[in-house]
């Protein structure tokens, strides 16, 4: 259930876009290095973790996409997944 919690976690933030969460990046470092014993510094962190992460995902993603591209590779065709939806009557 956790795994399963973090996973769809995962793939909204996939969904986020780099550019726009780069904007925010000062904002909530600032944040984080304003040491306050509340939620809102709590979530602040974590938030700044996630666009740090995103970072960080983007460009290994790049780097090893350049590297397949030195060597002559043809990069995997990305499946598209269905959206889960759900049936609410």
């Amino acid at each position: 259930m956790l795994e399963s919690a973090l996973n769809k976690i995962a793939a909204k933030i996939l969904n986020l876009d780099e550019a726009s969460l780069a904007g925010l990046w000062e904002k909530y470092k600032a944040k984080m290095e304003n040491f306050d014993s509340t939620k809102e510094w709590e979530k602040a962190v974590i938030v700044f973790f996630i666009i740090n992460a995103v970072r960080v995902k983007n460009h290994i993603f790049n780097e090893k996409m350049l590297e397949r591209q030195k060597k002559g590779e043809k990069p995997e065709k990305q499946t598209v997944k269905k959206p889960e939806l759900k049936i609410i009557k």
